[in-house]
């Protein structure tokens, strides 16, 4: 006992002293501190998987993190040496400018770009662009999981490698968790390249669990390419449980841009199977050709980032807003900045509405996500809650001017340890499009009330609390 209770205490201190020494934000260290002090073993545990701030530890820095930031430097693209696009709106320079020296994407004219507002919508266009694919599908997702879509993503495999043409998938560990290692097999067999993107095998799991590869890309020959929020998961074609069918968000890009986007998907390839410059061979970048009259830049961010480009660019947009903010997010638990950034624009005039699920995957994310709400509601925010379906959508959209589609939440989760990519869209006609889908839907949706919900039950207010406690997890 006397053993035990020594070595508690010195795995205790030393988890004390470690969020003292590497804490990334004060209110993030102090609820780690209580989660330590008030959930003996379990805190210390779950800081160990899901707090350490392994950026500035050492050997993850060397393994990890310069690693990827070296890639950056010796396969840049060469299109990005030049500045932006130029604008004559300030507002759209300013944010183009400040997400090209965060990321190295610049701005791409000549694209043509669709909105698809659905699951069924994203996959029937996916489908027909593989089923057209001549030399190569590159594809990477968080979840890909059994069932009729996993089913037919198979069947197109083996049709497209039967003819010829090359396919390579990557995959996300904990996102696709439960993918069978029957079918893993099944898509190797067929001559599919696979691999995870963050691995959870024996002695790499403590340096990748807490970092997550949340993307969702496609590419088709180099010259089509799909992001956004939808996953490979039947849940988006039908109801499988009391959620509904999951309303989501994709964007279908063709024109310069694309090579941005597969960019992407080159640095996690590159870095899931170790084969050197493969993928930077003009077979894979062929050049690209004007394909409409749109201008989109691509924005990632991950724990290898030297700014976290996600968290600026929808600071940015809610800064830039003049007239209006419509957001669309599954899992809105701002931080700090975040928060403060909507209270200055709902209290300056600019009319923010924000679209949430009434029902959520997970307790916690919700009753975090609920927290908030009253303090916004009090300021003006308007926020309605989705009842018909769940909400998986990540968008935000200022002024009809400017739209972002893509895989990342407003959370923490996305700002500091997932790896995401948005697109971003500076296209009036777009703008509109989203405006226009996001005014329905939320006409569909609960409007909730401030005087209402202020005085909801003492125990809704308890597990708000609680939640938000434990925020830093999520």
């Amino acid at each position: 006992m006397i053993t035990f209770v020594v070595t508690y205490t010195i795995f205790t201190v030393l988890a004390i002293l470690h969020i003292i020494l590497y804490g990334s934000r004060p209110a993030k260290s102090l609820s780690w501190l209580l989660i330590v002090l008030i959930v003996p073993l379990f805190g210390i545990l779950l800081y160990i998987l899901f707090g350490m701030n392994r950026r500035r530890i050492k050997f993850f820095e060397l393994r990890q993190t310069v690693k990827r930031k070296l890639y950056n430097k010796t396969y840049r693209d060469p299109d990005t040496s030049t500045q932006p696009v130029e604008f004559e709106n300030y507002e759209k320079n300013k944010l183009a400018k400040l997400l090209y020296r965060s990321t190295d994407f610049a701005c791409r004219p000549g694209n043509a770009v669709d909105i698809l507002f659905n699951g069924k919508e994203t996959f029937e266009r996916i489908f027909e662009a593989i089923e057209n694919a001549k030399h190569f599908i590159h594809l990477q997702y968080y979840i890909f999981e059994e069932g009729e879509l996993q089913e037919r993503f198979l069947q197109l495999f083996k049709k497209k490698i039967e003819e010829g043409v090359e396919v390579r998938m990557l995959y996300d560990a904990i996102g696709s968790y439960h993918l069978d290692s029957k079918v893993k097999k099944k898509l190797q067999a067929i001559g599919v390249q696979l691999y995870t993107t963050m691995s959870l095998s024996y002695g790499s799991f403590i340096f990748t669990l807490n970092y997550r590869n949340h993307r969702k890309i496609i590419i088709i020959d180099g010259i089509e390419g799909f992001t956004g929020g939808v996953n490979v998961s039947d849940k988006y074609i039908k109801s499988i449980d009391d959620l509904g069918i999951w309303d989501d968000t994709h964007v279908r890009l063709r024109g310069p841009i694309v090579d941005s986007l597969h960019r992407v998907f080159i640095k996690d390839y590159y870095f899931a199977t170790k084969e050197k410059e493969l993928l930077l061979d003009k077979k894979y970048i062929p050049k690209a050709e004007i394909q409409g009259d749109t201008i989109v830049q691509i924005v990632t961010s991950g724990p290898d980032s030297n700014q976290p480009a996600i968290m600026q660019q929808y600071i940015s947009m809610i800064n830039l807003a003049k007239e209006y903010i419509y957001i669309s997010n599954p899992y809105f638990i701002p931080n700090t900045a975040m928060l403060e950034a909507i209270r200055i624009a709902a209290l300056s005039g600019v009319k923010v509405k924000l679209l949430t699920p009434k029902k959520t995957d997970s307790w916690l994310a919700k009753n975090s996500m609920l927290s908030y709400f009253e303090e916004l509601l009090a300021i003006g925010v308007a926020i309605y809650q989705q009842t018909d379906e769940f909400l998986h959508s990540k968008v935000i959209v200022i002024d009809g001017e400017i739209a972002s589609v893509g895989s990342g939440n407003f959370d923490h989760r996305s700002f500091e340890h997932n790896f995401e990519t948005n697109a971003l869209i500076y296209d009036q006609k777009i703008a509109q499009q989203i405006c226009d889908h996001f005014v329905v839907s939320y006409k569909k949706a609960i409007e909730l009330e401030y005087e209402t919900y202020k005085n909801r039950s003492i125990h809704h207010k308890l597990a708000e609390g609680i939640a938000r406690f434990f925020s830093p997890l999520l």
